[in-house]
């Protein structure tokens, strides 16, 4: 190392869950072009080894010696002299799992940093897994003292369960931090991420680098978007967003501390970071589990549509299948949108007619429905065709299918269990309808970096403008069974992402009658939300890891105001106070 000069090699790097010798031999290419790049130290990102989140997968003692040889084995390597890499892996101590980065550097494993802070909300579940690391002192890395927190470590704010690693590390004589992050996507979280990062140096006087992981595992997506901090909060380097990145970062020592001056990516955030994430999150999903491709049902509707777009971005056109499955209520203008969209994003596409299908089971279950009226089963049946069918080539073709639904859809039960929503992955399931709107807009007018579609107008602007409909019965629009869809998302958004009471929505301005309803719908419809594919997660709650209600439930807000807790009614017993036991 030249004298007050130190190489860091972030690698932004895309695991995938279990596969050990897949994410070790990442860990080794990366190395090799740390060491071509003269980089000193090579930083994964947390839990690398196994991919992250590993879930309840970490407690197999299987996989645990699996994780703990393939460090050993990588620790060995560094014997040849090359870059030292810091990098996450389960670890087993006195009979104790921790969270951990190891250092690997001459041969052998230099030193073990157990995660202090652990996460227990939304997403994360790590006090079931993991147990809690002490705070401990900076790592000593070619001479130079360097402060490992990893991801919670320096999210958590002070309270009775919070250890202050930066602090710690700090007094400790720590010169700069590197933080290891298995940090989710969700929308606007890079200004948090900043906000938390900034916090820290300005309490530390720290420089801080921020490592994240990229790609997508199941519903969560990691972005990327790792940076890099000096301790006069400037900006040292900004890699990009939803894409592997390796860079190399030259550091040096000046009289006021360690200092960066490297590349910095445009943010991408907003509407475009919802689209980029819904991309990377099929794309990762398709690809990990070993997918050949995906079908799709073409409605000539706009949820179809974005699906179809995202999924031709994601996996290229030449492994998408659309799939026309017309009855007697499809409308021309339907076929002819869907034919344009299957032309503009050059996929497959075939029209089945399900006439034969429908009737055919009409015909069955003539005898059973016998002097009963027609009603919402008939339609429903017209959705189940069309599942059935998807279902079938899916199983002839080993293709995935996609299912369409939006998040206002899934919220309120506006889906066909067996039917629409039959299949393996949705990638708008977290997007409210008003932003399939503005993201189908979008799309036209600018597509992600990476993207394998077209660019220009893939989704025709009539689909676009057309009121939505089902197509299950005469002349039908979603607006005859919900109220309009920038309403009913305004509502939604308050109680999903908000929980907020009723009463405080009726405040809000809108009508109590519709927000009655659409809580009532919100919560029957858990049981359908239980049974639907995953998709992925791009607001702060979505429906899956983040918002878990029960089923069977009986509490219903009633929508009025209700007293404020009398604290006169509850005795210093009752609190537990020490005082109450004196004597």
């Amino acid at each position: 190392m030249t004298e007050h000069q130190f190489k860091i090699t972030l690698a932004q790097l895309n695991p995938t869950v279990g596969d050990v010798a897949g994410n070790a031999a990442k860990a080794r290419a990366a190395r090799a072009q740390a060491s071509a790049d003269g980089g000193e130290l090579l930083v994964l990102p947390e839990l690398f080894i196994t991919g992250y989140p590993p879930e309840d997968l970490v407690l197999k003692p299987a996989f645990q010696a699996a994780c703990r040889a393939a460090v050993e084995e990588l620790a060995r390597e560094t014997a040849d002299g090359g870059p030292a890499v810091l990098i996450g892996t389960p670890w087993v101590e006195d009979g104790k799992l921790y969270n951990a980065c190891a250092l690997l550097d001459g041969g052998r494993i230099a030193a073990l940093r157990f995660k202090a802070n652990l996460p227990n909300y939304g997403v994360f579940d790590e006090k079931r897994l993991f147990a809690r690391g002490p705070a401990a002192g900076p790592m000593t890395i070619r001479g130079i003292r360097v402060g490992v927190p990893i991801c919670e470590d320096i999210w958590l704010e002070e309270s009775e369960d919070y250890e202050n690693v930066v602090e710690c590390l700090a007094e400790t004589g720590a010169e700069m931090l590197v933080v290891p992050n298995g940090s989710p996507y969700a929308r606007d979280k890079s200004d948090l991420r900043l906000s938390i990062a900034v916090a820290r140096v300005t309490e530390s006087g720290l420089p801080l680098v921020y490592l994240n992981q990229v790609g997508g595992q199941d519903e969560l997506v990691f972005d990327g978007a790792s940076f890099a901090l000096n301790a006069d909060l400037s900006v040292a380097a900004q890699l990009p967003a939803f894409t592997e990145n390796i860079t190399t970062l030259l550091w040096r020592k000046t009289d006021a501390g360690w200092r960066c001056s490297g590349p910095v990516a445009p943010i991408v955030d907003g509407d475009k970071g919802d689209y980029a994430a819904c991309v990377l999150g099929l794309r990762d999903y398709v690809e990990k589990n070993g997918f050949p491709g995906v079908l799709l049902g073409v409605s000539g509707g706009i949820d179809s549509a974005l699906c179809a777009a995202i999924a031709v971005d994601a996996l290229g056109a030449e492994r998408v299948r659309g799939v026309m499955l017309p009855f007697r209520f499809t409308a021309q203008v339907s076929l002819d949108d869907a034919a344009k969209l299957a032309d503009a994003l050059g996929f497959r596409y075939e029209v089945l007619p399900i006439a034969d299908a429908v009737n055919g089971f009409e015909k069955i279950l003539s005898g059973t429905f016998a002097g009963l009226p027609r009603d919402i089963t008939e339609e429903n049946l017209q959705a189940r065709t069309r599942g059935t069918l998807l279902m079938a080539i899916s199983n002839k073709t080993g293709a995935m299918v996609v299912t369409t639904g939006n998040k206002s859809e899934m919220s309120v039960g506006y889906a066909t269990l067996y039917g629409d929503m039959n299949g393996g992955f949705n990638p708008i399931k977290d997007i409210y309808k008003t932003e399939v709107f503005r993201l189908s807009s979008l799309r036209n007018s600018w597509k992600p970096d990476g993207a394998l579609g077209p660019s220009g107008e893939v989704i025709p602007v009539n689909i676009i403008v057309r009121p939505p409909t089902a197509e299950l019965r005469e002349n039908q629009t979603d607006q005859d069974s919900l109220p309009p869809y920038d309403m009913l998302d305004g509502i939604l958004e308050r109680l999903v992402e908000r929980e907020q009471p009723l009463v405080d929505i009726i405040a809000a301005g809108f009508d109590p009658a519709v927000v009655t309803r659409i809580d009532r719908l919100l919560n029957i419809a858990e049981y359908k939300r239980r049974q639907a594919a995953p998709g992925v997660k791009v607001t702060q709650k979505n429906f899956g890891r983040d918002r878990r209600y029960p089923i069977t439930n009986k509490f219903r807000d009633t929508g009025k105001s209700l007293p404020a807790p009398d604290q006169t009614l509850v005795s210093r017993a009752a609190r537990g106070s020490a005082e109450a036991f004196e004597g």
